[in-house]
């Protein structure tokens, strides 16, 4: 996510070598204004933000420092539109949602990675098959739901999705749902059936929020088609899909500055886990290669339960982590999502993150090598590493379809990762790690 205006802007800092050098301000000016509409950022915006961060410096002083304050302040006000921030429940239950878009945009999908974001924050939600338009949508939308453990509302061989609406709300109310999420029908073009029908839906349910789901790689195109839907329902959020294969990030502020509307999600990945709520500072400070904490800390606590995590740590701290163990934290870190979005929270990584391809935790060959090898075990193997001689390994590799060094191996990385994992679980830990980090730091200068 917006790796070219990240990159954009460290360039830029980079021409401001000296203080007061306002020559070296202009070159910078002018990197981050070509980067900037590269970005395909509207040229009105562009213009507005780049005055602003010159005011600023004008202001402060010209000197790296100043200049990198004046992009993060003026970014995060340019991103930051009127209304609400992540998701807000209604004061009665149930929060009524109207999800809108264009086919193809990633609506359907999006509304599973809303579901699941809730769910996992303890929320019962109930999603409504209102697409009733799209050949096989409210069985597409059906086998996301039961894959996800995701309750369905639908009503067979319906044509009104008006009706559906009406008894999913009926449903909602009445089974004491927290939010009601409806799918609506996306067209290619918007046309005027279009809009009648969502219009319909809108005023039968008098939905709580309306969010338009735009494609994150549609550009200038995708805050034109949000505008025509605002006018028409007045849309009281975005959600970007697809907006890790967006490396540009114009339409975001674009969509925030050009039309008011706060962007309140935003989809990182395929995986069901990979939705985040969209908060401007935080994004900006990750655009800026300094991290974001708060939300990586917000979506592990959602997703890791707080008695499994001080029971792991006991078992790890007297050297009792085991096969097992390490199966449901894997479980427990897929609901995370975008491993390679992950990383970009922590601060210094940022551009680690931009250089590495996300870890598949189902498919990548070296996990399922590792399943493989873990289910050819028995139980009490499972539970006791030591009991793995090697008229077992053999047995294992035999199971696994690996070779005996393959098993060594992996077995010998498992038993020195539980050693470090001993190592900073005591009071101790937090000050080693740093003093590993810097030693590891040292000793690659460049």
């Amino acid at each position: 996510m917006f790796e070219q205006i990240s990159e954009s802007f460290r360039l830029a800092v980079s021409k401001i070598r000296f203080v007061d050098d306002e020559k070296a301000l202009n070159n910078a000016l002018d990197v981050l204004k070509k980067a900037l509409l590269k970005a395909d950022v509207h040229h009105k915006v562009t213009k507005e933000l780049l005055a602003l961060i010159e005011a600023d410096l004008k202001q402060s002083g010209i000197g790296q420092k100043q200049f990198l304050d004046a992009i993060k302040s003026n970014l995060t006000k340019v991103l930051t539109a009127p209304g609400n921030q992540g998701f807000v429940f209604a004061p009665v239950a149930p929060t009524i949602v109207l999800m809108a878009g264009l086919q193809g945009s990633g609506k359907t999908t999006t509304t599973i990675k809303l579901a699941n974001y809730l769910k996992l924050r303890k929320k019962k939600v109930l999603v409504a098959a209102c697409d009733l338009q799209r050949l096989a949508a409210v069985e597409q939308l059906r086998q996301l739901c039961e894959a996800n453990e995701i309750e369905l509302f639908s009503i067979d061989n319906e044509t009104d999705p008006l009706n559906v609406a009406k008894q999913a709300l009926a449903k909602a109310k009445s089974g004491l749902y927290d939010v009601l999420l409806v799918d609506t029908a996306g067209r290619l073009a918007i046309d005027e059936a279009l809009m009648k029908q969502i219009k319909d839906i809108k005023s039968a349910l008098q939905p709580h929020e309306i969010f338009y789901v735009a494609d994150a790689m549609s550009g200038q195109d995708g805050v034109k088609t949000a505008s025509t839907f605002n006018d028409a329902l007045k849309i009281s959020g975005v959600v970007l899909s697809k907006f890790d294969s967006d490396s540009k990030g114009g339409v975001a502020i674009g969509i925030a500055k050009q039309l008011n509307i706060p962007l309140r999600f935003v989809g990182i990945g395929e995986k069901v886990g990979d939705m985040e709520s969209f908060i401007p500072e935080r994004i900006v400070s990750r655009i800026m290669g300094e991290g974001d904490l708060a939300t990586l800390v917000e979506k592990t606590s959602a997703v890791i339960d707080e008695k499994e995590a001080k029971r792991i740590n006991k078992k790890i701290k007297k050297g009792q982590f085991n096969f097992n163990d390490f199966l449901s934290q894997m479980e427990s870190v897929k609901k995370l999502g975008n491993m390679k979005s992950l990383i970009s929270m922590i601060p210094g990584l940022s551009s680690v993150a931009n250089q590495i391809k996300d870890i598949d935790l189902d498919n990548s060959k070296e996990i399922l090598h590792i399943k493989a090898m873990i289910n050819s075990m028995t139980q009490k193997e499972r539970e006791n590493p030591d009991l793995l001689n090697n008229s077992r390994k053999r047995r294992l590799a035999a199971g696994s379809g690996l070779s005996q060094v393959e098993v060594n191996r992996f077995l010998k990385q498992f038993e020195n990762a539980s050693k470090i994992a001993k190592r900073f679980s005591g009071k101790e830990g937090l000050k080693g790690l740093g003093n590993l980090l810097n030693q590891a730091k040292n000793s690659h200068p460049n």
